[in-house]
C-alpha cells in the first residue's frame, strides 16, 4: 500500500520529527464500571500533567462513537481510527496535535471494524503501530464505561490498567464486577490500580477502597492497588463547561493537586515487566475481537 511505504519513510526519518529510539510505549488503560464517574476528564487531565513533566503522551479514545476527549479538549478532529481502516489515511494523519503539549486519536466507530477486517488488513493496520511507540512514551487508552467487551477487551489486552470508580455503592460494585469479568477471561491477572473519584474526604476514598480490596483479594485473588483518591471539586465541573482541562483552569484547586499526585505515583512506579507497547497491544486486541 501507498500509505505503508509512507509510514515506513517516516519512521525512517525519525531523526526529523524527533522520534525517539526506544521501541516500546508505556501503555495505560483507563477504564470504569459505569458512567459518570469522570473517567475521561481523569484521563486527559493525567495526560496532560504527565506532558508537563517532559513526557511525550498521547490519548487514544476508545469510547466508541461518544467523542468525550475531543469534547472535553474542544477539538473537533478531521480523521479516525475508521479513516484508517478504510485505507484512506495512514496513523500518522489520523493523531492530532493540541494546544496542550499531548496529542490525541479519535476511535469513532473505526474500533469495532477489528472484527470484519481480513487478515491482510489486520497485518497492516498493526504494522502502523510501530509510529506510535516511536512518537510517544505514555500512551492512555480511555476505553467506554461498563462491562461490554468493547471495554473488558481493551483491558485484557492492555499491560497496566486503572480502573476509575467513585464512593457510591453502584460505581465501585460495578467496578467489581469489571474486576470480575476481567479475572475471569484472564486468570493472570492478579493486580489493578483503582483510583476513587469524587471523594468527600481521604476517609471516605479509605472506606471505599477497603471494601472494594477486600472483596477482590476473598473472591478474585486480586491485589487492588490504591494509587489515589480525587475530592469531590467544583473545579472539574467548570472545567468541563469551559472545555478546558482543569489542570490547566484551576491549576492550584484541590482537583488538580489530586490529579499531580497521581502521576507521581504512575512515575514512581516501575512500568510493568516486559512493557511490550503499543503495536503488541493491538496484536493482542486483535486477538481478542477475532477469537
Amino acid at each position: 500500500m501507498d500509505q505503508a511505504k509512507e509510514l515506513r519513510n517516516l519512521i525512517n526519518k525519525g531523526q526529523n520529527l524527533n522520534l525517539k529510539n526506544n521501541l516500546n510505549s508505556r501503555v495505560i488503560t483507563i477504564s470504569s464500571g459505569k458512567g459518570g464517574v469522570g473517567k475521561s476528564s481523569f484521563s486527559v487531565n493525567l495526560a496532560i500533567y504527565l506532558a508537563s513533566l517532559k513526557k511525550r503522551v498521547l490519548i487514544i479514545d476508545a469510547d466508541f462513537g461518544l467523542a468525550n476527549i475531543e469534547v472535553l479538549l474542544g477539538i473537533r478532529p478531521k480523521y479516525n481510527f475508521y479513516s484508517m481502516i478504510k485505507g484512506e489515511k495512514n496513523i500518522s494523519e489520523i493523531v492530532t496535535e493540541t494546544d496542550y503539549n499531548i496529542k490525541f486519536i479519535s476511535g469513532g466507530n473505526g474500533l469495532r471494524e477489528l472484527s470484519t477486517i481480513n487478515s491482510a488488513e489486520i497485518r497492516y493496520f498493526i504494522e502502523q503501530f510501530e509510529y506510535l511507540d516511536k512518537i510517544a512514551d505514555i500512551i492512555i487508552i480511555d476505553t467506554g464505561a461498563g462491562i461490554a467487551p468493547s471495554v473488558t477487551s481493551f483491558l485484557m489486552a492492555s499491560d497496566e490498567n486503572i480502573i476509575v470508580t467513585t464512593p457510591e455503592p453502584t460505581s465501585f460494585t460495578d467496578a467489581y464486577t469489571l474486576i470480575k469479568i476481567i479475572k475471569e477471561q484472564n486468570k493472570n491477572i492478579d493486580k489493578i490500580n483503582v483510583v476513587i473519584n469524587k471523594a468527600d474526604d481521604k476517609y471516605e476514598a479509605d472506606r471505599t477502597i477497603a471494601k472494594i480490596s477486600y472483596v477482590c483479594s476473598k473472591f478474585l485473588g486480586v491485589n487492588v492497588k490504591n494509587i489515589g483518591h480525587i475530592p469531590l471539586d467544583t473545579a472539574s465541573i467548570k472545567a468541563i463547561k469551559q472545555q478546558r482541562p482543569a489542570i490547566l483552569s484551576f491549576p492550584e484547586s484541590d482537583y488538580s493537586r489530586a490529579i499531580k499526585s497521581i502521576g507521581d505515583v504512575l512515575l514512581d512506579k516501575s512500568p510493568v515487566d516486559n512493557n511490550t507497547g503499543i503495536k503488541s497491544f493491538m496484536q493482542k486486541l486483535v486477538h481478542i475481537f477475532n477469537r
